[in-house]
């Protein structure tokens, strides 16, 4: 299926690894202008090297900027040309008990997991809407829905992200721009993949016993597995197309059937 991205231009921010990763790989194998993301230059790097050599020929380049840092968005936005598809897919997250999470910690979740795709969004929808086409899909998360006891601090800000994304979409009315959220589920990202290997080790465990252990934990998951950051990619690239023309305002489940709502 030609889902008619080439030529096109795609920044995702936090695409150094994991689902940004995986998003970027993805857009690129499509034919588009591909700008990803990190705070390290030197990932950052590497990161555009390990995509042209994955997608030959791709069109690659990166930014680095810490979206915890007010400072270097600003520098970011400034080097930031016309661009079609804007994934917000930057995040923080962790386990942390309620009592424990200070007031800073909420600041520094909010900054990075809400304000980045406020400020991204500002400084390009404009350009979306006056050119007559463009994509916006945020990253977000079934905590979003369904706050985990143990992470409320980023199951608010994802709650946050589902909010900003509905509202922005309605600046779209009537035109051939849309917004959507992706909610993922549990992915076995290159941050999760870390945290799972430690906990495997220190309890003598295989890689995939441990896997299927915290999988067991998560008693609504229909896939009864972790999510590759590859079918995460695959929604989005969905969505940064133009066949997904009649999709606006969505926020849309890649959660393994973790959430048990109807909608």
């Amino acid at each position: 299926m030609d889902l008619q991205l080439r030529s096109r231009t795609a920044f995702i921010s936090g695409s150094t690894q994991g689902i940004g990763y995986a998003i970027a790989s993805a857009l690129a194998a499509e034919g588009m202008r591909v700008i990803v993301n990190g705070r390290e230059e030197a990932r950052v790097e590497a990161a555009v090297d390990r995509l042209r050599r994955d997608q030959p020929g791709a069109t690659v380049s990166g930014i680095a900027a810490d979206f915890g840092d007010p400072g270097a968005v600003t520098r970011l936005l400034g080097s930031l040309d016309a661009v079609d598809v804007l994934v917000n897919n930057v995040g923080l997250f962790g386990l942390a008990a309620f009592e424990s999470i200070a007031d800073e910690d909420w600041s520094r979740y909010f900054e990075v997991n809400v304000m980045s795709g406020v400020r991204l969004s500002r400084h390009l929808l404009g350009g979306m809407l006056e050119r007559g086409w463009g994509r916006i899909v945020f990253i977000g998360s079934e905590s979003g829905v369904n706050v985990p006891a143990d992470m409320v601090h980023y199951g608010v800000t994802k709650a946050a992200v589902i909010a900003l994304a509905n509202g922005l979409a309605k600046q779209t009315r009537g035109t051939s721009v849309t917004i959507n959220t992706v909610l993922g589920g549990p992915t076995y990202s290159d941050g999760v993949a870390t945290t799972v290997e430690a906990i495997a080790e220190a309890q003598a465990l295989p890689v995939e016993a441990m896997q299927a252990a915290i999988i067991a934990q998560n008693r609504t998951s229909l896939l009864e597995r972790f999510i590759d950051p590859a079918e995460i990619a695959a929604l989005v690239t969905f969505l940064a197309s133009p066949l997904s023309s009649a999709t606006n305002g969505a926020a849309i489940r890649a959660d393994g059937g973790v959430l048990t709502g109807l909608l």
